[in-house]
């Protein structure tokens, strides 16, 4: 007889008392926990690598200012363009109303992606010191880890499920918002957003690891590069495993988390191709000087 896991954790950690003035009854949510926690690794990981490339450390706090609203923002028009658009056509007011109010109900990390790829640009123009690949190539790691940590919030809430299956380490999501506590209805599943937050640990470990060999002088566009293929490479595979997010996507070879990684696996080649090819033309150059 297969064992396996029967989850039955709830996406709220705890409930002020009612008794407490203005927090009273205000709930602390797994998820918002580990959102703010994916920004607080990413600080203090940006802060240890201007400090050891001897940058002020104001422009990590800046670069994450940047950062934070370009991922709220990106995230949540990610998810109306992407996934909601009729809501979008149809109630352009709610939209904007709920890109700056809590809580944010759908966070597209594609949409993410094209907000801070698109913040940075502004950051690096006000650092024209800072190159826009030097900026990103110290971004990723902490990108990687805000994935593991959005992941496991995902897992928390028991939302974006795999699909169903018998391997061993299958989960019971037993608060699953998508049966309306049809606990009959639950049959195990790929846990993907454990597969994913562990996938992102890893990726953090090695782009980290990428980094600490050169620091400084780690070839520019390699850790960008680098992550995009990987983690949307893994996006792509793991669409695979999981429940399709929107009903319009059941009639799709590809869902749309697999069509938007597409670019994202292209875009990091061409940056891994743009990086190798620079070394390779510098050496050449200062061979032709040399002669």
């Amino acid at each position: 007889m297969l064992l396996f896991i029967d989850w039955h954790t709830s996406p709220e950690i705890f409930t002020f008392p009612q008794s407490i003035p203005l927090i009273g009854g205000f709930p602390i949510r797994w998820y918002g926990l580990m959102f703010a926690t994916a920004f607080l690794l990413g600080y203090q990981v940006l802060s240890y690598f201007f400090k050891k490339e001897k940058r002020p450390l104001e422009q990590a706090d800046e670069l994450l200012l940047y950062a934070m609203i370009a991922t709220v923002l990106g995230a949540r028009m990610g998810h109306y363009f992407f996934y909601e658009y009729p809501t979008l056509l149809n109630d352009p007011v709610h939209f904007f109303i709920s890109m700056v109010t809590p809580p944010y109900a759908g966070l597209a990390s594609h949409g993410a992606a094209i907000g801070l790829f698109l913040a940075f640009y502004l950051y690096v123009r006000k650092h024209p010191d800072q190159s826009y690949l030097y900026v990103t190539d110290r971004v990723v790691p902490t990108v990687a880890l805000g994935g593991a940590c959005i992941r496991f919030g995902n897992l928390m809430n028991s939302e974006i499920v795999g699909k169903p299956t018998d391997v061993p380490w299958a989960f019971n999501f037993f608060n699953d918002p998508s049966l309306h506590h049809d606990y009959e209805s639950v049959v195990p599943r790929h846990p993907a957003q454990l597969y994913e937050c562990l996938s992102c640990i890893v990726l953090f470990i090695i782009l980290f690891a990428i980094w600490n060999v050169k620091k400084e002088k780690t070839r520019e566009g390699l850790m960008t590069g680098t992550f995009l293929v990987i983690l949307f490479i893994l996006r792509f595979l793991y669409e695979f495993l999981k429940e399709n997010q929107v009903g319009f996507e059941d009639g799709m070879t590809l869902n749309m988390g697999q069509i938007l990684s597409i670019p994202g696996v292209l875009f990091g080649l061409g940056i891994l191709w743009y990086a190798f090819n620079k070394k390779e033309t510098a050496t050449k150059d200062a061979n032709a000087i040399q002669g």
